[in-house]
């Protein structure tokens, strides 16, 4: 959409009034830009080792806002086709999104997703309401329905400072189907393969009023109890220095933990397991 076929002036679709919807105007304009539109031919369905697919990842809240983990692992099938994918990335100042399924498009999804919220503040003048980016995340993935149907799914994960919420209860968590159903989740929420395992470790690590520490290190153990358990999902790798993602998001914005700070609180977690191989207890 650069105008050349105008001689390098923009087209009229460019001065003509419609929706504040980045996505939607590309629909009606340009949409083989839109890689959620594109289906494999008839009778044709993606196999799990012909694409990469990211695994777990989670969210919890703590005192000053809400977390945002995921592990680095992307599998083919049987094959580990990376170990240092990354899974989890800021939307925009105050929300992130992490994503399980086909890696191609939800790094697209992710990218378009952007787009979408930066073009509404500019058209609008104002940003979006934490709702408003949960429910048009939800109608992105609904546009995916076609592929998701032939075994390209994805299934992303959303989190946000919502200043506007009561005081303790700012850091909010949103998953979706495949479908686009949405949901808000209370307290904490995981998806992909290891999910199972990890929302049973946040089950019994999770309560109210963590500080970012406590947080970050609840989120560690989680993702090891799903590499534990889930071949899919990639716990942290102390001989390549590859750690799980870790971010947070408080009235400050989105901030991801240093690359020292992970590393640090992972080879904590590791040295625990050494004593405590099923990890910590539940929190009285």
């Amino acid at each position: 959409m650069t105008g050349n076929e105008n001689g390098g002036r923009l087209g009229e679709e460019f001065f003509t009034p419609g929706s504040s919807s980045f996505t939607e105007f590309l629909a009606a304009h340009r949409p083989e830009l839109l890689s959620t539109r594109r289906v494999l031919p008839d009778g044709v369905r993606a196999a799990p080792d012909q694409v990469p697919h990211g695994t777990t990842v989670l969210a919890l809240t703590f005192r000053d806002g809400v977390l945002i983990a995921g592990d680095r692992r992307a599998t083919m099938g049987n094959l580990i086709a990376q170990r240092d994918l990354e899974k989890v990335h800021p939307a925009d100042d105050h929300t992130a999104v992490a994503f399980a399924g086909t890696v191609g498009l939800a790094l697209d999804m992710v990218k378009l997703y952007q787009v979408e919220l930066t073009h509404f503040e500019k058209i609008e003048g104002v940003a979006m309401t934490l709702d408003g980016k949960a429910r048009r995340l939800a109608g992105m993935i609904r546009q995916n329905l076609g592929q998701a149907m032939q075994g390209l799914a994805v299934v992303p994960l959303l989190t946000g400072y919502d200043p506007s919420a009561p005081e303790g209860a700012r850091g909010r968590i949103f998953s979706f189907d495949v479908a686009g159903g949405l949901y808000e989740k209370t307290d904490f929420h995981a998806e992909g393969s290891g999910s199972p395992y990890a929302r049973g470790a946040l089950k019994k690590l999770f309560h109210r009023g963590m500080d970012r520490r406590d947080a970050a290190l609840a989120a560690l153990q989680a993702l090891y109890d799903a590499a534990d358990d889930d071949s899919a999902t990639g716990g942290p790798d102390i001989g390549r220095r590859i750690f799980p993602i870790v971010s947070v998001i408080t009235e400050d914005g989105f901030e991801r933990l240093s690359g020292p700070e992970t590393e640090e609180l992972s080879r904590e977690m590791v040295e625990q397991r050494h004593s405590r191989p099923d990890g910590p207890n539940a929190t009285p």
